[in-house]
């Protein structure tokens, strides 16, 4: 049985190695690509060369159409760290008013917030453009920033409800004999206490603002406003020549930031994640 069992995860583990080959084959083939020359990416498919340069990388950083692309960068940091702010002071408010405080209809605007997770978000498209439209807001960051600070994410106010609730309610008794308000006990008993989930929310907001490219490209049409996901854009041309070098380059430094987040924060995520899952 032994030499069984043994054999069993060998098989899963090459299995699972094979797997993980093959998911990463095209980040490698990426990677191989933007240190090759132009005419050399798709005449030569193998991932390794002989002429390996760093040219893709230079002409990258400089930019195209006049613009370098360490602004796109910060843009898109910029436009992460307000959505973050946004997400996190909102989504917890709300969440500590569903979790911890008692008013009127409040299963009533639970069930409707819930709801806003089923909509398709094509549905909302229009109206909201509309609207954002009128305002004078259209090639601005605000259609992308200011809906975060109302709250606007149903799934993170779950994800903290669920954790919210999983505090022992004592906590806010004893806080109430100490003379502490809801606003004292949600600054600074239940907010501390929710640090994973907090952090959860952080990651989550950063990544998928980051690869976000669908709301940018509706709301966003100034070249000098543009994201990464709208820079890399600039890169191909269907009029004239492409510049897959520079743009292989520039999309394996936009992936540096994710990676380094989920490679720092991966065990928060899942603290995060499990805790208002299994305790909520």
């Amino acid at each position: 049985m032994t030499v069984k069992i043994r054999l069993q995860k060998s098989l899963l583990h090459v299995l699972l190695l094979t797997g993980a080959i093959v998911m990463l084959y095209p980040l490698l083939w990426m990677l191989s690509g933007s240190l090759k020359p132009a005419e050399h990416i798709f005449a030569d498919r193998s991932l390794w060369s002989d002429q390996f340069m760093l040219d893709n990388y230079v002409k990258g950083w400089q930019g195209i159409a006049g613009i370098p692309f360490y602004i796109f960068f910060k843009n898109s940091f910029l436009l992460s760290a307000i959505s973050i702010i946004g997400n996190v002071v909102s989504c917890s408010m709300a969440a500590y008013a569903f979790a911890r405080l008692e008013f009127p209809w409040k299963k009533l605007f639970f069930i409707a917030m819930l709801g806003t997770m089923m909509l398709p978000y094509h549905v909302l498209i229009i109206p909201q453009y509309i609207i954002f439209n009128q305002l004078g807001w259209v090639n601005t960051f605000l259609p992308l920033t200011l809906p975060k600070f109302l709250a606007t994410e149903g799934f993170f106010i779950f994800l903290m409800v669920q954790f919210m609730r999983s505090l022992p309610s004592e906590l806010d008794k004893a806080a109430t004999v100490d003379g502490c308000g809801p606003v004292q006990i949600y600054w600074r008993l239940v907010l501390p206490l929710s640090l994973p989930v907090i952090v959860t929310t952080v990651i989550f907001t950063f990544i998928w603002t980051w690869n976000d490219f669908f709301s940018q490209l509706l709301y966003l049409n100034d070249a000098k406003n543009y994201t990464i996901s709208l820079g890399l854009r600039l890169f191909l041309d269907s009029t004239s020549q492409s510049q897959w070098g520079s743009m292989f380059a520039m999309s394996t430094l936009s992936l540096v930031p994710i990676f380094l987040v989920f490679l720092f924060f991966q065990r928060y995520i899942i603290e995060g994640i499990t805790a208002g899952g299994l305790k909520g």
